[in-house]
């Protein structure tokens, strides 16, 4: 799934494009009902919430869209050719200058405004100040203690925007074993590990390429590349109750015993 920093991207291109422009077409062809964009509808914002984009217009409806692995939202001017096939758009969305598409989206659907759909996620991390000591409440009281840790930090409605790349650069930077018990992180190595995800997202704002440490990543997608900080291969394997391929460092890592 896309990390909170790419929507937020999205949102970034997407707004000087729409926000107080009026839709002169719209096309969601695979929504049914009443409440529907339509042309004459006027964008008054456009933003990110942990992994959801979010484009709302006067009348107070919302067009909300989750990408997953697969969707994502192309600007072009009118009359361009797109980048991708037709039939995988989910929403277009036109105003006289440009028109943003959203491809093959998982989810995408019509809400309203204060409808509080989004209500269970987490404090967002891209968004400062980030509430911690909020963070760390919901973790005290709603996540399993057996849990490991790479599955907590996973968990949009304790804190939103954490996918798996910036779940395994931040175990990294803290140390932590990504298969480790939540029951066995003390509570101080949590708030540090909330915090460098904040800190890693939020540096990474309008950013074309992610960086977490140097020039790239510290340890995802470098299986059996040496460790930044040790020299150490690192290792890579589906782990937690998802199966999501982590990659960290056994000797930067390593297992508390």
């Amino acid at each position: 799934m896309p990390e909170g920093d790419t929507l937020h991207n999205v949102a970034l291109r997407l707004r000087p494009a729409l926000e107080d422009r009026e839709l002169v077409a719209v096309s969601l062809p695979r929504l049914r009902g009443m409440d529907r964009l339509k042309p004459g509808d006027v964008v008054v914002r456009v933003q990110s919430r942990g992994k959801y984009l979010e484009i709302e217009v006067e009348r107070g409806l919302i067009l909300r869209s989750h990408l997953r692995m697969t969707g994502s939202w192309d600007l072009y001017a009118r009359g361009a050719r797109w980048r991708k096939p037709r039939h995988l758009a989910r929403a277009v969305l036109e105003t006289a200058e440009s028109v943003a598409v959203c491809f093959a989206a998982p989810v995408v659907a019509i809400g309203r405004r204060g409808d509080g759909e989004l209500d269970h996620l987490g404090p967002d991390l891209c968004v400062d100040p980030v509430d911690v000591d909020e963070i760390l409440r919901r973790v005290e009281n709603w996540a399993d203690p057996g849990a490991e840790i790479g599955d907590v930090l996973l968990d949009q409605r304790l804190a939103a925007g954490i996918g798996n790349v910036y779940k395994c650069e931040a175990l990294f930077v803290c140390g932590v074993d990504p298969h480790a018990p939540l029951e066995s992180v003390a509570p101080e190595t949590r708030r540090r590990l909330y915090e460098t995800a904040a800190l890693q997202l939020q540096s990474n704002l309008g950013r074309d390429r992610r960086v977490t440490l140097g020039d790239g990543l510290a340890v995802y997608g470098r299986h059996r590349q040496g460790c930044r900080a040790c020299g150490t291969g690192l290792r890579s394997a589906s782990s937690g109750v998802h199966g999501r391929q982590t990659w960290w460092c056994p000797k930067c890592q390593a297992p508390v015993v």
